[in-house]
């Protein structure tokens, strides 16, 4: 056996290297083949493939449909490589009219609808395309597009559609690629009509001007887009940016002052019967206690009754409610993410995707015109031969019965070309009869004529915008908003007030003992339990109690935390009063290295004394450390090794501040030295040499200052020697006063 010795090329590289190469190959194949639509016709290439193969099968409107599954296996089987089912998902998809603003697709049996059922099988179904998809199909006969070798090499498949219809933002697109998404909503196709027509007019004009004709998103389900103009206009000018779509009710009067409100209008790509789950499950948790039961009386037109708890119940209170906690309200992320010349990905804004569609189809325009001049051009020589045939009708008769080479011996004497000999060698002789000399030559000079305007058409870029805006004003005419799929569907609202709804309206009110223990372990009791017995209450080895008060579900809790941070947490949310809890932790962003201080319920109208374990401190109201967020609200600021250590409550009528070290010393001094702030460091309000702050409390001068103990509460009168200013150091206190240097030790 004779072992080859051919050399073999061995190339050594980095694995990473070839790695990332692979890689970035299949993220551009799926960006170009399948994920973001092309800008000029706003297909993918299933979608294009799919209404190319219905034109190939001839399923023009006015024809009848055939089976799904004949379209799906012509797509598969000659321009799209995968998997069936996938291309059926896309072909119902294209078909269904709340899914798709104009479809394209005209679907004959079960497609779905939209409360997320699915289709019938493609065998059961039929289908052909609209009239959009004609548009689109518009002029692919005449040389309008490239086109290129399918997968299989066995035909051709076109690059992109001509396009006579604005798809990419009548019907908008959604795709996810790698490292990339694109997410355009439909729009109202007269609107765009006449921002193109504008556009060809001035190219000047600014997506602010633009945006006096197209008004936002038109959605195939309605809803109301609640967002300004200037939200608006920015995410156009953008490309990107978020828009708030609600659902459209309105108040139905019933007997004995009762109502009901009707749902007409759901968002888009929101499925009814998930929505209505939803808002049976919040009712059922009592999330919705202004809310008594949900009806859906949906037939082809969506109806979904809401009936209220009681007649005084607010109908847009209840709606707020709702908007908060279901898909009544969504939002939809815009990212015009799209390919530019079918190759490259780039995010445009209103006017470039507008303008890309002008230049398309002014492409489209000088293609049909140069294959129609070519057209002419052939049947204009094939005439002149014709003319010289009829003038010579005898000597032509006697070359083609005489002559052994007849075509050579035409273009000899008459000068013809080859292509007129051929046309006078092929005519039937029937045909003489009809080779009427003014027929000839008044078809000859049509012909001419339109050459004419053909050639000017083609060497005028004025001429052709207006040819264009002639092509725009039918689409328009064909999808004006008279017509019913023509007409506006989504109305846009300014954003609307900020309505705050009480808790009340979202939890029933029921009475609650909050418990906390000294690990941050949290729970809610139901009832308010005697708290001459929380001795009873069990917690986990090692922990023990350390906050226990009464509150109902419908209270908010305000937490102060060690990093200086306040926390806001509903009542409502607490876990069940059975077993340990739950760590607070896993409702709040709490640090690790952060503990509790302080935890109450909200109640508005107080003012806290906050302060460092560092002597530091202010007063701020309750209501300015409400945190809207888990991560909570700094007020008081601390770094290093400093913590907030203290929040104690000033009541009304106190005047003086008792503040006790942990080296014994206690100072009193004015309250109207503290100051009162929303954020801060804080100011001194005693010093010392060594340690920090043990406890503060505030309190009426004239009352005395009292301090209490496991034998009972004491006050002392005569405070003469421990009166100061703020930031004095102060001495030691009276006797008795406890030895852990706290105003309570019960």
């Amino acid at each position: 056996m004779v072992e080859s010795t051919a050399a073999i090329d061995i190339v050594e590289r980095e694995f990473g290297e070839i790695l990332g190469e692979k890689y970035l190959s299949y993220a551009l194949s799926t960006i170009v083949s399948r994920s973001l639509p092309d800008v000029r016709d706003g297909l993918k290439p299933v979608h294009r493939r799919l209404l190319y193969a219905m034109s190939q099968l001839n399923l023009r409107p006015e024809f009848s449909p055939k089976k799904c599954a004949r379209v799906v296996g012509d797509v598969i089987g000659k321009f799209h490589p995968h998997g069936d089912q996938s291309v059926y998902d896309a072909l119902v998809r294209l078909a269904q009219d709340f899914a798709v603003r104009y479809p394209l697709v005209d679907g004959q049996g079960n497609f779905g609808n939209i409360d997320g059922d699915n289709a019938a099988a493609m065998r059961y179904t039929e289908s052909r395309m609209t009239a959009v998809a004609q548009l689109l199909l518009d002029g692919i006969a005449e040389n309008a597009v490239d086109f290129r070798e399918t997968y299989d090499g066995e035909t051709l498949e076109p690059v992109v559609l001509p396009a006579n219809f604005p798809n990419l933002l009548a019907n908008g697109s959604t795709g996810i690629a790698v490292g990339m998404a694109t997410s355009i909503p439909p729009h109202n196709v007269a609107e765009l009509c006449d921002a193109i027509g504008a556009l060809i007019k001035e190219p000047d004009l600014t997506v602010a001007e633009l945006m006096e004709d197209v008004k936002g998103p038109d959605f195939p389900t309605g809803g109301i887009i609640v967002e300004n103009k200037e939200t608006i206009l920015n995410i156009y000018e953008m490309g990107k940016g978020s828009l708030r779509v609600r659902a459209k009710w309105e108040k139905e009067e019933l007997k004995q002052g009762m109502y009901q409100i009707v749902i007409t209008e759901i968002p888009y790509q929101v499925q009814k019967s998930r929505l209505i789950e939803k808002i049976a499950d919040l009712i059922n948790d009592k999330k919705l206690p202004l809310l008594d039961d949900v009806e859906d009386q949906s037939d082809e037109n969506i109806r979904i009754v809401l009936i209220p708890r009681n007649r005084n119940v607010d109908p847009v209170v209840l709606m707020e409610s709702l908007y908060k906690y279901c898909d009544l309200e969504s939002r939809f992320n815009l990212n015009m993410n799209v390919l530019e010349g079918g190759i490259t990905p780039r995010v445009m804004n209103l006017k470039e995707i507008l303008q890309a569609f002008i230049d398309h189809r002014q492409d489209v325009l000088q293609r049909q015109t140069k294959h129609r001049l070519d057209k002419i051009a052939a049947r204009l020589e094939v005439l002149e031969g014709y003319l010289v045939a009829y003038l010579n009708l005898d000597e032509v008769i006697r070359i083609i019965r005489e002559e052994d080479e007849p075509k050579l011996e035409l273009i000899k004497t008459f000068k013809l070309t080859d292509g007129q000999a051929d046309a006078i060698l092929n005519m039937k002789l029937r045909s003489l009869r009809k080779l009427e000399e003014i027929t000839i030559r008044q078809e000859h000079k049509e012909l001419q004529i339109e050459q004419e305007e053909l050639k000017k058409l083609l060497a005028s870029h004025a001429r052709q915008m207006t040819k264009i805006r002639g092509q725009i004003a039918e689409v328009k005419k064909l999808f004006s908003k008279e017509t019913e799929l023509g007409r506006r569907r989504t109305n846009i609202a300014d954003a609307p007030k900020l309505i705050e709804v009480p808790t009340e309206a979202m939890v029933e009110k029921e009475p609650i003992t909050v418990v906390c223990s000294e690990k941050g372990w949290i729970r809610a009791m139901k009832g308010h339990i005697d708290l001459s017995k929380i001795s009873e209450l069990k917690y986990k080895d090692g922990d023990r109690g350390r906050f226990i008060f009464h509150a109902e579900t419908t209270d908010k809790l305000i937490i102060f935390a060690t990093n200086g941070r306040f926390y806001t947490v509903q009542s409502s949310f607490l876990p069940a009063g059975r077993g340990f809890g739950e760590p607070i932790r896993l409702m709040i962003d709490m640090p690790n290295d952060a503990d509790i201080v302080y935890l109450d319920k909200y109640q508005e109208s107080r003012k806290f004394l906050i302060t460092s374990d560092d002597g530091r401190g202010f007063i701020v109201g309750e209501k300015d450390i409400v945190a809207q967020t888990k991560n909570g609200k700094q007020i008081l600021n601390v770094k290093g090794e400093v913590e907030a250590k203290l929040c104690v409550s000033v009541n009304e009528g106190d005047n003086y501040i008792a503040v006790i070290g942990q080296n014994r010393k206690l100072l009193l001094f004015p309250l109207d030295e503290i100051p009162q702030m929303a954020r801060g460091k804080g100011v001194i309000l005693q010093r010392y040499k060594d340690g920090g702050i043990s406890d503060i409390k505030s309190f009426k001068l004239e009352d005395g200052l009292s301090w209490t103990t496991g034998a009972g509460t004491r006050v002392e009168h005569d405070l003469l020697p421990w009166l100061g200013k703020r930031a004095q150091a102060g001495r030691l206190p009276p006797n008795g006063f406890p030895r852990v240097n706290k105003f309570s030790t019960v």
